[in-house]
């Protein structure tokens, strides 16, 4: 059984619908960030970074648990593990692992980045914001452009669907439009978003990050000011 420590994070998500896809049995363990849980020592000892996702497997390597944090090792943990979604013949794998490491690179932080600066910065300059806005969103649509290339050559971002693909589609399918991208002008990753929601996997997986994303937004309804500025690293927790 896997136990994923989750929240309503597109990072959380990509480990979600690699459980779905490859039909291992799994529980989730929700992690309410905004209420500080990710800090408690018990969540600590799984995760020195106080990040989520975390896996658990009670059936880890020799029978016994194992622990795995970071989405991109845990994405490789389990296709490892199953022998799913990464390719064994060396040229493949290192295509797939380089699309991989683009998203944990540079679609993961970049994103993230112009997501925060439009939507959740609060206390700093206007002028400043207005600025990270816009270098954040211009790396964004840049890298929308990479995308389209390699999409618009291949259904997929490596020779076939693997976990590079289940890494960057809960950024790239779920937030455009919050980001202000018209997916009509990158009509290969359009595509691409398509032909993933046609996977019975990818369409059990969107049905329960909506319900997710429900329950994180009634917690950000709750959330204690001080619980916020600690989440975003503000206030009386910034440290420069």
């Amino acid at each position: 059984m896997i136990t994923l420590y989750s929240g309503g994070t597109p990072n959380v998500a990509k480990v979600l619908l690699m459980l779905c896809e490859t039909g291992l049995a799994f529980e989730l363990h929700p992690i309410d960030v905004t209420a500080e849980q990710q800090f408690t020592p018990e969540f600590v000892a799984l995760n020195p970074n106080s990040k989520i996702p975390v896996i658990v497997d009670s059936d880890g390597p020799g029978g016994a648990p194992h622990t795995v944090f970071e989405s991109g090792a845990i994405l490789l943990y389990l296709a490892e593990k199953t022998g799913q979604f990464l390719p064994t013949e060396a040229a493949a794998r290192s295509r797939v692992m380089q699309w991989l490491m683009f998203q944990m690179a540079s679609i993961g932080p970049m994103f993230g980045q112009a997501l925060h600066f439009r939507y959740a910065a609060t206390g700093c300059d206007e002028g400043a914001n207005d600025y990270a806005v816009h270098r954040y969103l211009t790396e964004v649509k840049r890298q929308y452009g990479v995308l389209e290339r390699r999409l618009s050559a291949g259904s997929f971002l490596g020779d076939d669907y693997s976990i590079a693909d289940m890494a960057a589609y809960p950024w790239v399918g779920r937030y455009a439009k919050q980001l202000g991208i018209n997916l009509d002008d990158y009509p290969g990753v359009a595509a691409w978003v398509a032909r993933l929601r046609e996977r019975p996997g990818v369409a059990r997986c969107d049905v329960m990050v909506k319900d997710i994303l429900r329950s994180t937004r009634d917690s950000l309804k709750m959330a204690q000011p001080d619980s916020l500025d600690r989440f975003y690293g503000r206030g009386r927790y910034r440290t420069a």
